[in-house]
């Protein structure tokens, strides 16, 4: 008979008097959260009869107390029930002991190399005395090296030319040679030291959780045991490739989904069940408070006067962004020959499988997986499929006359789109790197794929003109008009969209006003919440090219200066002001 109970966590002090048996367990799954991840360990022990206290022994401890959950089920041998119940969970915080793990195979190339090392600085020292040797030899004279310190004949002095500059020249390369690799063998022993397994700091402390049971009679159990640890998370990657198409292939765009992780949570993760989560369990739980606000008249400060202003809220903390996605290879796989002989097959790549809910999108990712807690990058792939994107070339022509590649979609999977980095790739061309920003399903996506260099763009002023006030009171004004040309050199229709805008004014004094006649008709007058943005939006045949003007006259006091000043985009209002 096998009985599972579900024990609440109540954290409460040890009992000192029940006997104390460790549990010996292991990692069985994982979810890893953007901020943190839930571990579960499975572990069996054989439970006295009476009360007792299971231990699990040098847990992190960046443990969440409040977070950890005790299950157990016990196993009947036929004499009894195989029930027992569950009681306070105490967690104990116990200095760490330090560790060091060693690995064999980098200790042996690193004895090796230092040995290497200390015979390279004996020949060096040799190489060096010999040299020393010769450069004595050198500075006696052919005068003295005779028999008997007599001089040698004139006819003998080439030869002992040439056999000084030959060794000297023979030592100096030996000596560069060890010297180089003395170098080499130095570099290889630095990079092998950081290579080397890092131990625990000296007294890093851990966490024990001790877990109170009670059974009428001995029997075995087994324990699952959750909580949540910091030192964890992932941040998504995405890969978008476009197929542009030629004749009747419409343009498609593969894209990829795929999740780094990385822990440094104090134990290895390893051949776990790993689950990704959308949730932030380290964030807010509800929306902040707003304080009310009042409007008075604005007193300046008086001098020598003490006022005690009110303290200004802090600021939220900003949410970390990882984002570096490096580009990934390109696959290409290429059919055997005929004849009887197998033909290649694409291996099919394994995605996991997502469960969305009304608030949060989970990745379960098949198999099994190992993250070791060094930090080190693993990667795995999320969720894969194909879309028919609207392409558009896109022209802002006051800022540069280059037209780019713009593909856009709707989402429809079930999960949303985590803000991330993107790899862009354009008929199999790796064109750099882009960002997305959270989509969800049902929302349109909008990459861009780089320079369309089939399309020429010019941008002139065509006509300005501004007048001088020549008595007071006088309205100046100032008008300008601008000629923007696309042409196409594709073989294939395109569908282009260019942007212009016109200034705008929040002052009655200053005017601004459109010239119809010579303006082109825009297909957007506003883009968005962008204030005097317009946009033309036209197919451009093969061959062809497209005309747009735009013109305007500003007006405003002839005793007065007027200035261009860029808005930025729209965002939170700002900070209230005093009121005059």
């Amino acid at each position: 008979m096998m009985t599972r109970l579900a024990a609440a966590l109540v954290l409460a002090p040890g009992l000192a008097v029940a006997a104390e048996t460790e549990l010996s367990s292991r990692i069985d799954r994982v979810t890893v959260y953007p901020d943190g991840a839930v571990v579960t360990r499975l572990g069996k022990a054989e439970l006295l009869q009476g009360a007792s206290q299971i231990v699990l022994r040098g847990l992190p401890a960046t443990i969440d107390p409040a977070s950890i959950r005790v299950e157990g089920k016990g196993f009947s041998d036929g004499s009894g029930s195989g029930a027992f119940s569950v009681g306070a969970v105490d967690v104990r915080l116990t200095p760490g002991e330090a560790r060091p793990v060693l690995d064999t195979v980098i200790e042996g190339k690193l004895k090796a190399l230092r040995e290497e090392k200390e015979a390279l600085a004996g020949r060096v020292s040799a190489i060096e005395a010999k040299r020393a040797t010769i450069e004595r030899f050198a500075q006696v004279g052919p005068d003295k090296l005779g028999p008997d310190g007599k001089a040698l004949p004139v006819a003998d002095w080439p030869a002992v030319f040439d056999a000084i500059g030959v060794s000297l020249v023979k030592v100096h390369d030996e000596l560069r040679g060890a010297r180089a690799r003395s170098s080499d063998v130095d570099a290889e022993i630095a990079a092998l030291e950081r290579a080397r397994p890092q131990a625990g700091k000296p007294g890093a402390p851990k966490r024990d959780i001790a877990i109170a049971v009670e059974a009428a009679a001995p029997v075995a159990a087994e324990f699952a045991v959750t909580y949540r640890v910091g030192g964890a998370g992932w941040t998504p990657q995405y890969e978008a490739r476009l197929t542009t198409g030629s004749g009747t292939a419409k343009p498609s765009i593969d894209l990829v989904r795929r999740a780094e992780l990385r822990q440094r949570t104090g134990e290895d993760w390893g051949d776990v069940a790993l689950t990704l989560s959308t949730t932030r369990s380290a964030g807010g739980t509800r929306a902040p408070e707003l304080a009310p606000m009042q409007v008075m008249f604005f007193e300046p400060p008086v001098l020598y006067e003490t006022r005690r202003s009110a303290a200004a809220p802090a600021p939220m903390a900003a949410a970390r962004a990882r984002a570096e996605a490096d580009a990934m290879a390109e696959q290409t796989q290429k059919a055997a020959p005929g004849g009887g002989q197998p033909q290649a097959q694409a291996a099919q790549m394994q995605t996991a499988q997502v469960e969305a809910g009304a608030y949060q999108a989970s990745f379960q990712v098949p198999g099994r997986v190992s993250i070791p807690q060094d930090g080190s990058s693993k990667t795995v792939l999320l969720s894969q499929g194909r879309v028919e994107p609207t392409l558009t070339a896109r022209v802002t022509p006051e800022l540069e006359e280059t037209a780019y590649l713009e593909a856009a979609f709707t989402h429809e999977e079930a999960a949303a789109l985590l803000p991330g980095t993107v790899a862009l790739h354009r008929d199999g061309s790796y064109i750099g790197r882009g960002r997305l920003g959270l989509v969800a399903p049902g929302d349109k996506v909008e990459l861009g794929f780089g320079a369309d260099d089939k399309l020429k763009v010019t941008r002139a002023p065509v006509r300005r003109r501004e007048n001088e006030p020549t008595w007071l009171g006088q309205t100046r004004t100032d008008l300008r008009e601008f000629r923007t040309v696309v042409k196409s050199l594709h073989a294939q229709p395109v569908k282009v969209t260019v942007s212009e805008r016109i200034p705008f004014s929040e002052s009655t004094a200053i005017t601004v006003e459109t010239i119809a006649a010579q303006t082109t008709p825009p297909t957007e007058k506003q883009v968005g919440d962008k204030r005097g943005v317009s946009a033309w939006t036209f197919d451009l045949a093969p061959g062809t090219e497209k005309e747009i003007k735009v013109a305007y006259r500003i007006k405003w006091p002839g005793d007065r200066e007027v200035t261009f000043a860029p808005q930025p985009a729209p965002g939170p209002l700002p900070l209230p002001r005093p009121v005059n």
